[in-house]
């Protein structure tokens, strides 16, 4: 599961800086497998800096991460794998 085309929407293109985007998907690529078919990511503006929950359901998992940015951003973002490719959406896009 996530070895195989990635893509995101425009959504995220245009409200994910790049490195966030490569991060998240650094995330999914450092799980152990099982890894489930649906990643969430909650990413919300602490001060300065930016914190990052990760989270599946089956298996049940659960990582915050918290690190210096100079535009901390709030969005959910999903990546989601049916199979064929995954992809990187905002919540509001699904």
């Amino acid at each position: 599961m996530f070895n195989n085309s990635r893509y995101l929407t425009c959504g995220v293109d245009a409200a994910i800086p790049l490195a966030l985007q490569l991060f998240l998907w650094k995330c999914v690529d450092s799980l152990p497998a099982p890894k489930d078919h649906l990643q969430i990511f909650d990413l919300q503006p602490v001060g300065q800096m930016q914190n990052i929950i990760h989270r599946t359901e089956e298996p049940e998992y659960h990582k915050e991460y918290l690190f210096l940015s100079e535009n901390p951003i709030a969005e959910k973002v999903y990546i989601m794998d049916d199979g064929d490719y995954a992809t990187m959406l905002l919540a509001s896009e699904y």
